[in-house]
């Protein structure tokens, strides 16, 4: 199997507009497709990241606050996934709960396999 990663964008726009029994059945989906993809030998890893950062740039090394982006561009977490294909990771990755939000977004990239 190739390992893919998976951006999730959006979604957390919504997040402050459930109520807490909503965000909580919400929480548990993320929770059931996450354990599923565990049970399958498809769960690499997955955390969310917090929505500040620092940003360094260029050979003068500039630090800068950040990202400085629209909201629902902004990385809010990501996932590492197993799977045969492009494909077979594409509709593992449409099975995601960011993606009951309009906005919601899963960016499917494949990892490059470094040989040193």
């Amino acid at each position: 199997m190739k390992e893919y990663l998976f951006l999730f964008r959006g979604g957390d726009v919504h997040s402050g507009k459930l109520s807490p029994e909503q965000n909580q059945a919400h929480m548990q989906k993320w929770m059931q497709w996450m354990g599923g993809l565990q049970e399958k030998g498809q769960l690499g890893g997955a955390q969310p990241l917090n929505t500040s950062g620092k940003q360094i740039t260029g050979n003068k090394k500039v630090i800068t606050d950040g990202p400085f982006m629209e909201g629902k561009e902004m990385v809010g977490g990501y996932l590492m996934c197993k799977a045969n294909s492009y494909d077979h990771a594409v509709e593992v990755a449409m099975g995601c709960p960011i993606l009951d939000f309009e906005d919601g977004k899963v960016e499917v990239r494949e990892i490059q396999e470094l040989k040193m």
